[in-house]
């Protein structure tokens, strides 16, 4: 029994000293598997690539089984990624359902602080609070196919019908149009008519707007794929 002890000691040694070949396999990949991002490296520079997939995760955390991006992951990995002299421009890709209002907005705050060289392309949707997340990066790009939903501010579980809650929410919801509008080329009467639209929606108002039309309206930059945003990433460095 001791005996076998010790043979299954030496070999945990040994494979801590030299490397096991699943473990120089598994290790590079462990951000991509933790935080969904990866570093890519070229001759034309250095680019962090990050995901926003999923429910963004706020203070509560999401049932099991939900994809989510949770912003205590992402708000230092934004500010390593500022101060990392190393890299030299930061690519999002979304594909995001909205989620937590404050913690949507606080990652969208960082993104748009950023002094080095950002690009944003939706893929798939970009919805409810996916939406100043999208606008946030310096340049902005939408596959044809997604999908952006504008809707006013919601609110699930118990609420306090009280003045001071619906002013809340009025608030809450201004923060939210100034920072598209200042991180966009859509107007302000435009964004709202778009939140308060009672046409595209059986269950809600709200607007839903695809590739083209979030271009047209001035929401984002350009149609564009994978190599279109890459490409004015690599402009900008």
């Amino acid at each position: 029994m001791i005996l076998g002890s010790k043979v299954i000691k030496a070999r945990k040694d040994e494979e801590k000293g030299n490397g096991t070949e699943t473990e120089q396999q598994t290790v590079p990949m462990q951000p991509l598997v933790d935080l969904g991002s990866t570093t890519l490296k070229t001759s034309r520079g250095t680019i962090h690539c990050l995901t926003i997939v999923g429910q963004i995760e706020g203070h509560m955390i999401l049932p099991q089984g939900a994809k989510a991006t949770r912003y205590e992951h992402v708000l230092p990995l934004l500010a390593g990624l500022e101060a990392d002299e190393t890299i030299d421009g930061v690519l999002f890709l979304l594909n995001t359902m909205g989620g937590d209002v404050e913690a949507g907005l606080a990652i969208a705050e960082l993104i748009s602080g950023m002094k080095k060289p950002t690009v944003s392309l939706v893929l798939g949707g970009g919805h409810s609070i996916g939406i100043p997340l999208a606008v946030a990066p310096r340049r902005t790009f939408i596959a044809p196919s997604a999908s952006m939903t504008v809707h006013p501010i919601r609110m699930n579980g118990t609420m306090i019908a009280a003045p001071q809650t619906y002013h809340y929410f009025s608030r809450l919801q201004e923060r939210i149009v100034r920072f598209v509008v200042k991180n966009s080329n859509i107007s302000e009467e435009k964004f709202t008519e778009l939140m308060m639209s009672a046409k595209d929606m059986a269950a809600d108002v709200g607007s839903v707007i695809y590739g083209e039309e979030a271009v047209e309206y001035g929401l984002i930059d350009r149609v564009g794929g994978l190599s279109d945003a890459l490409e004015a990433l690599y402009i900008d460095i």
